[in-house]
């Protein structure tokens, strides 16, 4: 196996044998198998056969019963292969269904490290890490009560947790996150990401086509225990869906081209904000939330906060009261769709700087870039500005986003003997909300203030 090849499976195939009643499983141990008599087999996996590199991120999509966390469970390693060759390198840390590893009965704090042990580390490495596990779940006095009293909410926290504590060289994730709310959510993913930048590899398996494509670099299609398709996960997410949305008479002949490695469908891959609309309701994807009034307003929430602020070293300023208001002054973080704001934020400079220049980007739940803007272009930056100052900067935008928890940046730059560089910049520093319209036909993420129309034959336009 090369040394950039980190996980290489080579046909590998898992068989269940299944009995129609107990005592035929007695029946077989006397007389020995007799497949057809006493009992019948079901292949979870068949054939499959792929490499991942290092530093890579493969989503696994799938209908249910595909083999997918089949899949998983052998590469963690805690179920074995009936047929086929298996080679993992490096540390695994896995989020699987919630419950594994995890003993109900004791307390979250005597799981940690029962489970930080199963991940390899020694009980003074979990003890050195405790503060930052309990401090990332964010369950309080929790900690030291019995797992069994956790919500599903709480419990996948403490997980995720203990999982990215080991600083895994490869993180494998079953859908645990879809558990979490939008605010830890966007905490783990801002985890995944850092996990990304230092190297480690991801296997990510998520019915949201949206969370695949945007945090995925390949995708892997898995159905009736065979893989069908195998690349860039917008082209095998597309092909995925087109799949699952087909009437059933065309399936399997979209299954056959997937199998030998067309694109199929036409060649048309259906666009972000496309799959988005397919995926499941979370996040950006909040197209399944119930109508509201058409009157909404906009207003501030103060338990609306952003759940891990990633702050780049001070070079000489500092940003300060990063915020959203109405062009009255009104502080909000839950935005109305099609109206228009302010995100303003403060700048204090502790240095003199050259050449400086405000930014601000808008990123989803998974982290993903949605648009965002500079104050100027670098030949129009501010010549210089003195040690002591301090700038206002606001950013005047459109909310055509549609329902969902988003995040802003913020960012300060000016000129260094290397070039243009950060003096601050902040991550993830304001979480805001997109209230849902009671009647909008838009679909995605933005709303392109579309405009449909009509005709038949036989009638006038429609619009």
């Amino acid at each position: 196996m090369s040394s950039d090849v980190v996980i290489s499976v080579h046909g590998l195939g898992k068989t269940y044998a299944m009995y129609e009643r107990p005592h035929h499983r007695l029946l077989e141990l006397i007389w020995g198998a007799q497949d057809g008599r006493w009992r019948r087999t079901h292949d979870a996996l068949r054939e499959v056969s792929f490499e991942v590199r290092r530093g890579e991120t493969v989503g696994i999509v799938g209908q249910n019963g595909s083999g997918k966390s089949t899949l998983l469970e052998i590469l963690c390693g805690t179920l074995t292969p009936s047929v086929g060759a298996i080679e993992v390198c490096g540390r695994v840390a896995a989020l699987l269904e919630l419950g594994a590893g995890f003993n109900p009965e004791f307390s979250g704090r005597e799981n940690v490290f029962l489970n930080g042990t199963v991940l390899g580390l020694t009980r003074e490495e979990v003890a050195s890490r405790f503060e930052a596990i309990v401090a990332f779940a964010d369950i309080g006095d929790f900690i030291d009560q019995p797992v069994r009293t956790y919500s599903s909410g709480m419990f996948v926290r403490l997980a995720f947790a203990v999982a990215i504590s080991v600083d895994p060289d490869i993180l494998i994730v079953d859908e645990a996150l879809s558990v979490g709310d939008e605010a830890f959510q966007r905490k783990c993913f801002a985890r995944i990401e850092q996990l990304r930048e230092r190297g480690a590899t991801i296997l990510f398996v998520s019915h949201s086509a949206g969370t695949v494509v945007d945090l995925c670099d390949r995708a892997l299609w898995l159905d009736r225990g065979e893989l069908l398709a195998d690349g860039p996960a917008r082209e095998v997410v597309a092909q995925y869906q087109r799949f699952v949305h087909a009437p059933e008479d065309r399936r399997q002949k979209l299954r056959m081209m997937a199998k030998a490695g067309g694109v199929g469908f036409d060649g048309v891959l259906p666009s972000k904000p496309e799959l988005r609309s397919l995926g499941k309701c979370g996040g950006a994807d909040e197209e399944c939330a119930a109508p509201v009034e058409p009157e909404l307003i906009d207003a501030f929430d103060a338990t609306l906060v952003a759940p891990a602020t990633v702050v780049y070293e001070n070079l000489g300023a500092r940003i300060l009261e990063p915020r959203i208001e109405t062009f009255e002054g009104r502080r909000v973080n839950l935005l109305v769709s099609r109206r228009r704001y302010v995100y303003r934020y403060s700048v204090e400079f502790d240095a003199t700087a050259t050449g400086v220049r405000f930014g601000m980007m808008l990123r989803t739940v998974t982290g993903g870039e949605v648009g965002g803007a500079a104050s100027c272009l670098p030949s129009e930056a501010i010549p210089v500005v003195e040690r002591g100052s301090r700038i206002d900067v606001s950013f005047e935008f459109d909310c055509a986003l549609l329902p969902g928890t988003y995040f802003l940046n913020a960012g300060v730059l000016a000129q260094s003997k290397d070039g243009e560089q950060y003096l601050d910049r902040r991550i993830d520093t304001l979480m805001f909300r997109v209230l849902p319209l009671a009647r909008s036909i838009a679909t995605g993420m933005v709303d392109l203030a579309i405009r449909p129309s009509w005709r038949s034959s036989a009638e006038s336009d429609h619009s």
